[in-house]
């Protein structure tokens, strides 16, 4: 069973970096990247400095691929029967503990501020979220992508 991430609009380089990092740590198999996403090189193929700041040569060892919409990419792996779960605070959500991988999942990730869109929240399967108890109403999104790629066993 294989994991993947999906970061759609996610502005920070920094954030990117860190997620590159996490899922080399937690045995991601790829890291998309879409939207305004920065990259991890530049046009010119040089490495972006924010990037490998946080990243620590991580997007040397993570494959990644990068697509200006997210919808090609969920299309194509969904018809590889990869499951797709939105990770978001919204009515369809659940618990990311209830949360079973019984296949090879991506786990898309949304705007630090926004999230995920309603568009693209209807085209995964299911929502996770992760149970807010202070008073502020998210993580950060590079805290949330180590919780939960870290939350589920691989085989």
């Amino acid at each position: 069973m294989r994991i993947a991430v999906l970061l759609h609009n996610v502005r920070s380089a920094h954030n990117v970096g860190s997620i590159f990092r996490t899922a080399d740590a937690a045995g991601v198999s790829k890291l998309y990247l879409s939207g305004y996403a920065p990259l991890p090189v530049d046009r010119f193929g040089r490495a972006q400095k924010e990037i490998a700041k946080t990243a620590l040569g991580a997007t040397t060892f993570v494959p990644w691929e990068y697509s200006k919409r997210p919808a090609p990419i969920i299309k194509k792996l969904r018809s590889e029967g990869w499951h797709i779960v939105g990770v978001e605070q919204d009515e369809r959500s659940i618990d990311y503990r209830k949360f079973k991988v019984r296949e090879n999942t991506l786990f898309v990730f949304g705007n630090e501020v926004r999230g995920l869109s309603p568009l693209l929240r209807e085209q995964c399967a299911e929502l996770i979220e992760i149970p807010m108890r202070g008073d502020k109403e998210s993580l950060n999104v590079s805290v949330a992508a180590g919780i939960i790629l870290f939350s589920f066993p691989r085989s």
